[in-house]
């Protein structure tokens, strides 16, 4: 164990951890906008009352997704130094628009939408939480994009001089394969764990005995959301299947324990395998199948593991370039089967609940409520498959994970940073788990019925959430 260890160690745990609220926020701002928007058409208070509850837990969510995200920028400069003068010219306009663009028009009508419920006019308020949701969704958009870049380094050269690379062209970095394909399979994600969280809400209020009209609108309302979101999850999965064919074929053939090139190449469901002698001992699959994700026909071949490492030899020099096989072949198939089975549920709960019913097992409620954690934990197994997919690199064909982190830092004060970040983040955990707790128990607050039915352009005199 070495600084570079314990660094990768670091930044992987509190990026996972960041990452539990990133795509709640992303997902669940749209969801509170699309609320108040049906209380603004239709003047029903019950839409109003899920408004407020529901905008009280994504601001929880909000604040936290911040707080940790901070950290993430201060790692780029103490641990990854040499990572960070390599791609900082390169970084630096993405990583600008999301903060002064995307991060500035976000936190601004959240601002004003918090605090604006009896000031400002109806459309002009409903208008602030709209605009914080496209906030949200365009500073995802940023920074995949900044994080696309270095999967398929596109838009520079490397400086011969100070050997940095140096942006020549920003519009082939926002507009990457990678990086349009990536934000679409993130934002349906966001969308399916958004969705699963009001299902999972809803359906504990339900199960407590409240069965107010309110949960079960906004539990049909979640159903939709994550079935919806599971199309747009599925299709972009497969789109990113063959980008992985054509720029990662070493992650690919990896992410499916492929030692050798296969024509077809089927999809491993199970396999055990001796990484060292580059061989699988079991391997169930369904024929053809790889072959069509990654190609879209049913014949074509996929190179494996083995001569690809033989290629990146002849092209870079000596060297392993080939990922934590085990760690992305399970990743990938546990990302998965838990994606699925939350969308499973989505669509299940649709029929379930279909012309105004609900159902009267109670394990289904539970079953609702386990969905979310499952999603929760795709999305953390998703971005490990990305990111252990790339290495060796941090910049693929660029820039070796060896090679860009900071000289001057020791093993020790890793650990000390590590520590101490691991136990912050328990801390803020807890704080989380509470406060989410506190108002979903607490359930939505009464509001002035004469008030929510105005369709006027006054502000409106509705009881603030009390922050």
């Amino acid at each position: 164990m070495d600084a570079l260890d314990l660094s990768r160690w670091q930044f992987g745990i509190t990026t996972i951890y960041h990452f539990l609220f990133v795509p709640l926020t992303i997902g669940l701002s749209v969801v509170v906008a699309a609320l108040q928007t049906a209380w603004h058409r239709t003047g029903r208070p019950e839409y109003l009352r899920a408004t407020k509850f529901f905008g009280k837990l994504f601001l929880i969510n909000f604040a936290m997704g911040v707080v940790t995200g901070i950290v993430q920028e201060f790692q780029f400069g103490m641990n990854w130094s040499a990572y960070s003068t390599f791609v900082g010219d390169v970084f630096g306009a993405p990583l600008a628009l999301e903060a002064l663009l995307a991060f500035f028009l976000e936190s601004t009508f959240i601002g004003l939408w918090i605090f604006g419920w009896d000031r400002l006019p109806k459309r002009v308020h409903l208008a602030t939480i709209w605009l914080a949701a496209i906030g949200s969704n365009l500073s995802a958009f940023f920074i995949l994009a900044a994080n696309a870049w270095m999967r398929h380094p596109v838009g520079f050269v490397v400086d011969p001089i100070t050997r940095r690379a140096r942006l020549t062209d920003i519009v082939a970095v926002l507009t990457n394969p990678q990086a349009i394909s990536t934000y679409v399979h993130v934002l349906g994600a966001s969308f399916v764990v958004a969705g699963l969280f009001v299902v999972a809400v809803s359906a504990l209020r339900i199960l407590r005995g409240d069965h107010d009209d309110l949960f079960r609108r906004t539990l049909r309302a979640g159903l939709a959301t994550t079935a919806v979101a599971g199309i747009v999850v599925a299709l972009s999965g497969h789109n990113q299947a063959q980008l992985l064919a054509g720029y990662s074929p070493m992650k690919l053939a990896s992410a499916e324990a492929l030692w050798k090139t296969e024509q077809p190449a089927g999809f491993s469901l199970f396999a055990v395998g001796d990484v060292e002698g580059s061989r699988n001992s079991i391997n169930v699959q369904i024929p053809y199948l790889l072959s069509f994700l990654a190609t879209d026909t049913f014949s074509a071949p996929v190179q494996g593991i083995t001569e690809l490492q033989a290629q990146s030899v002849a092209q870079y020099g000596p060297g392993d370039y080939i990922p934590d096989v085990p760690v992305l072949y399970w990743a990938f198939r546990l990302m998965m089967g838990l994606g699925m089975a939350g969308v499973g549920v989505g669509v299940a709960g649709l029929w379930l609940t279909r012309r105004g019913r609900l159902p009267v097992q109670r394990w289904m409620y539970k079953l609702a409520i386990a969905a979310l954690p499952a999603a929760l934990a795709a999305n953390i197994f998703g971005w490990v498959l990305t990111e252990v997919g790339r290495q060796p690199w941090t910049v693929v064909g660029e820039l070796l994970t060896a090679a860009s982190v900071s000289p001057g830092v020791s093993l020790v004060e890793v650990a000390i940073s590590l520590t101490v970040f691991t136990a912050l983040y328990g801390a803020l955990a807890v704080v989380e788990a509470r406060l989410l707790w506190r108002y979903v128990k607490a359930g939505p607050e009464p509001v002035d019925t004469a008030a929510a039915s105005s369709d006027s352009g006054e502000p409106e005199k509705l009881p603030a959430f009390g922050y």
